[in-house]
């Protein structure tokens, strides 16, 4: 089974988790292209990284969710796709990519709010979540980053109606 990002759930809304993140690693390209590209034109730089792609060949496991992650304040077509390092990775430690748009970033503790759903994250269905998910936190005061990510934990190979994604967003604590 592929591991996971590690979370703790804060608090449960009738909409959503607030989670706290554990620190991590993530390696990420950003990519400038639609959403509908934006995830496969990165994710060959990626699964090549931890596929021995890296100054000593090295075979880094594989983790859910792939994450794109957009600014709502840049380019519409401006994309973040990471992976996320196995736990316990530390920044030190990892190999440097081969490829240079390939960059690895270490983050730190972080709360997040979360949605899961079912489906196809497609553009529309995943504008559509974030949308959701950020009135639901509008009624709890809940400020948020103006970053979305689109979390997906299911290869694209797998029926649509079977893939589990989540639309986490940052939350600004003590901004309420």
């Amino acid at each position: 089974m592929t591991k996971r990002q590690e979370f703790r759930v804060i608090r449960t809304y009738a909409d959503f988790e607030l989670r706290e993140y554990q620190p991590c690693v993530i390696a990420e390209v950003k990519v400038s292209a639609r959403y509908s590209s934006a995830s496969s034109s990165a994710f060959g730089s990626l699964f090549n990284y931890i596929s021995k792609g890296n100054k000593t060949s090295q075979k880094i496991a594989m983790t859910a969710p792939v994450i794109a992650a957009q600014k709502t304040d840049t380019s519409e077509d401006e994309w973040f796709v990471s992976f996320v390092m196995p736990s316990g990775s530390t920044f030190g430690h990892l190999p440097d990519p081969n490829d240079p748009n390939v960059v690895l970033r270490d983050l730190d503790t972080e709360t997040c709010i979360a949605m899961s759903f079912r489906g196809r994250a497609t553009e529309e269905k995943s504008e559509q979540m974030a949308q959701q998910l950020r009135a639901a936190a509008a009624k709890e005061n809940m400020s948020l980053s103006s970053e979305t990510r689109i979390c997906r934990f299911d290869p694209p190979f797998k029926p649509g109606l079977l893939q589990y994604n989540e639309i986490v967003i940052p939350v600004y604590l003590g901004e309420q």
